[in-house]
């Protein structure tokens, strides 16, 4: 017997709504944390400044080789790099960092980062979200119980600003090639996934990149769009108003209504328009997914976007051994001719286009791995496939880059031992970073949500706030 299944108007109707609009289910997932983040709660008066681009350096770069160089120590722990002079007298940096020894007026060395965790997901986790990983270090892959993340928690509790997301992540979700998931506390977790920030995917140093979900459909012009959109409300006052009011319903309507006026003001702002960049801009932070990773965020933050990641991501994600800064073998020769000079350049791009555009003052910078290396070349602590000549993982100390946002530039913060091994003052830990982000952002860090994991009630951050930058 063929069982008859009743379909309601409004079903119908939803059902429709994709198509009619122009918009795809892909699109729609995408825009589902833009209408969340309608709900923010946002505290105005706790912080004075309004941007963050957070760039994470997935790998954990070595703190020993470039910007907490120990020349007096051994050679097996100094390794083969020579400090250079910087434009701050007394503060150094590694020779291959030529660009950023210019710029060094404009940022902070915060030496003294530091945890306990030496296996790559979990410690990523950390740095994203700022809590402790919450159980044993057996996956670096992303699970339900995550810790929400820095960018999830702004996409909540942030300020959107024209229909724009409160934050964003590009050019991907850190992921090891080889593994099924992307690495662990990068999206909303025990918070919910509809917190997600609003990913812009691509390697935006191609001709052709566009963000995805952002143009309409060929034969589908603007007045046409907004049409559709009218005679999508127009439809939906035919539903009864129980029907209307029930929250799935209402959620669908944020969606679509998300939806216009991000394809709107996108397109009046031409935030995501990367390539209206002089081009002399772009060859300066240079024509790598890193270097146009950093002008896209630039753009972003521009346009009023609170909180922009940026993960590192390029063509040695497919090195099995050490992809990205996880330099498990080769480490100086992967730092001279692959990594510093894309850094190097990138960084010390942004840095000054935020300074010439009136931005860095209220744009706080922070870049950063999810740990640094073992002081002595070649020491097994983790990965049993390091070699004589790489560094394994080292979470004890390590060094995050501040600028702007108030944070006084050409300055050392914290210090290290003579190994660079372990912190010898003004520790600072991952929560500590976090709940300072949150502060520089306006957001209250003792602001709570509820863990659906666990059922209880949570602090964004658990951190005291870093307040001896200025």
């Amino acid at each position: 017997m063929t069982r008859k299944i009743k379909i309601s108007r409004r079903e119908t109707l939803q059902a429709g709504a994709i198509s009619l609009l122009g918009l795809n289910l892909a699109s729609l997932s995408t825009l589902k944390s833009l209408s969340a983040a309608e709900e923010s709660h946002a505290d105005k008066g706790a912080g004075q400044y309004r941007s963050c681009i957070f760039i994470f350096l997935f790998g954990g770069p070595s703190q020993l080789d470039l910007w907490d160089m120990k020349p007096d120590a051994p050679a097996e722990i100094r390794g083969e790099f020579q400090p250079v002079a910087t434009n701050v007298p007394g503060i150094q940096l590694c020779e291959h960092l030529p660009l950023m020894a210019r710029e060094m007026d404009k940022f902070c060395l915060l030496r003294s980062m530091t945890h306990k965790m030496n296996v790559h997901g979990p410690a990523c986790s950390e740095i994203y979200s700022g809590r402790e990983y919450f159980g044993p270090p057996v996956t670096d892959q992303a699970k339900p119980e995550d810790w929400p993340s820095l960018s999830s928690m702004v996409t909540r509790f942030g300020q959107s600003h024209d229909g724009l997301p409160p934050a964003a992540v590009l050019p991907w979700y850190s992921q090891f090639v080889g593994q099924d998931k992307r690495i662990a506390g990068q999206t909303g977790g025990r918070m919910g996934e509809n917190w997600n920030p609003f990913l812009i995917q691509g390697d935006m140093s191609k001709s052709d990149f566009e963000v995805q979900g952002m143009q309409l459909p060929v034969d589908v012009t603007a007045n046409r769009f907004a049409r559709r959109a009218d005679l999508w409300s127009r439809l939906n006052e035919l539903a009864p108003p129980k029907i209307a009011s029930a929250a799935p319903s209402v959620r669908l309507d944020k969606n679509y209504d998300t939806a216009w006026q991000l394809i709107r003001n996108a397109a009046d702002s031409n935030a995501f328009s990367i390539n209206r960049e002089p081009e002399p801009l772009r060859e300066r932070y240079g024509k790598t997914k890193f270097g146009q990773s950093l002008l896209m965020a630039r753009r972003l933050v521009e346009n009023g976007i609170p909180l922009v990641t940026v993960n590192w991501d390029d063509d040695s994600k497919f090195d099995k051994v050490s992809p990205h800064w996880d330099t498990h073998h080769d480490n100086f020769k992967k730092l001279k001719d692959g990594l510093c000079p894309v850094f190097d350049r990138a960084y010390s791009a942004l840095i000054a286009d935020l300074a010439d555009r009136g931005l860095l003052e209220s744009t706080l910078v922070v870049a950063l791995g999810e740990f640094g290396r073992t002081p002595r070349i070649g020491l097994v602590t983790q990965n049993g496939m390091t070699e004589p000549t790489g560094r394994d993982h080292w979470p004890h100390a390590f060094t995050a880059l501040l600028a702007g946002g108030g944070v006084r530039g050409g300055q050392v913060y914290g210090a290290t031992n003579k190994t660079a091994g372990y912190v010898d003052d003004k520790p600072v830990t991952p929560a500590d970073l976090s709940a300072t982000i949150l502060h520089h952002l306006g957001i209250d860090p003792h602001l709570t949500y509820y863990d659906e994991f666990q059922q209880v009630e949570r602090q964004l951050s658990i951190g005291s706030i870093v307040t001896d930058l200025g």
